[in-house]
């Protein structure tokens, strides 16, 4: 006679969590950090094209940042996009997006260095600032639930 033990699914702590997350997945607060992560990523993904510094072959590696965006951009729009569907396991890629933003700020300076335009170095830094900002409030909306489960939001006295 075999024993059969409940998987990890029914755990109470794993249902809780996924209690939380479908919670915080709810309110307009989370839905709107998941639009903007979707627009931010998009508008970095096309900005070489919409500000115009992709149409300066001449500066040698302007080619550089013209995909560094494509690239950042559309990645951070799909890694943050997915809140709405599978908040539970998608909550830990903020931390790549945190990445993503902060690259994109320095990325003017990487990849071409000195011949960075103006326009590239105001849009990376900008849309990387939103980047980093949205990234934030998607960690801190994770990290809400875990504080108060843990005990550090009570007050004591």
């Amino acid at each position: 006679m075999s024993t059969q033990l409940p998987g990890m699914e029914r755990h109470p702590d794993i249902l809780a969590m996924r209690e939380h997350y479908e919670r915080v997945t709810s309110t307009m607060l989370a839905q709107g950090v998941e639009a903007l992560c979707i627009i931010a990523g998009i508008f970095l993904a096309i900005s070489p094209w919409v500000v115009g510094f992709a149409l300066f072959p001449a500066a040698g590696g302007i080619q550089g940042v013209t995909l560094s965006n494509l690239i950042c951009g559309l990645t951070f729009a799909f890694l943050l996009g997915g809140y709405a569907t599978a908040f539970e396991r998608t909550h830990a890629r903020a931390y790549a997006g945190l990445a993503l933003g902060a690259w994109t700020i320095v990325a003017p300076w990487a990849t071409v260095g000195d011949q960075a335009f103006y326009r590239t170095i105001w849009t990376n830094c900008v849309t990387g600032g939103v980047m980093v900002c949205l990234a934030g409030a998607a960690i801190a909306m994770a990290m809400t639930g875990m504080s108060s489960k843990m005990g550090m939001g009570r007050s004591r006295g």
